[in-house]
């Protein structure tokens, strides 16, 4: 990728990206991944640039890479190569997305009881 923004650019425009993507606005973000929605604003607007820990969180929460939030990959996939449920689980949207994880630890939950 030969993108002449500048990492900070590429950042708040991914962000702002991967967030309207799942529609979410920005209070929604902030409860997700565990910090205040003025945060979310200035990672937006730029004024302020994430931790390490800070990324993970907003990367995990988004279920996006933190290479697609650095704009290292154009595909906010959680990687290129995961396993087709993922990826599929990756596309839903809003309360979609909640019921299928919930489903999802529910059967790692029975899984590991031996049922």
């Amino acid at each position: 990728m030969n993108d002449e923004r500048t990492p900070s650019a590429l950042f708040q425009e991914r962000l702002r990206a991967a967030r309207e993507l799942r529609k979410w606005n920005q209070g929604e973000l902030a409860d997700r991944s565990g910090m205040p929605p003025s945060s979310i604003a200035h990672f937006e607007s730029g004024s302020r640039k994430p931790s390490f820990d800070t990324l993970r969180r907003l990367a995990n929460a988004l279920e996006v890479t933190t290479d697609y939030l650095l704009g290292r990959v154009d595909d906010p996939s959680l990687a290129q190569a995961a396993d087709p449920l993922f990826r599929d689980v990756s596309k839903l949207t809003g309360n979609d997305r909640e019921l299928a994880r919930d489903f999802l630890k529910m059967l790692a939950t029975r899984s590991k009881q031996g049922k």
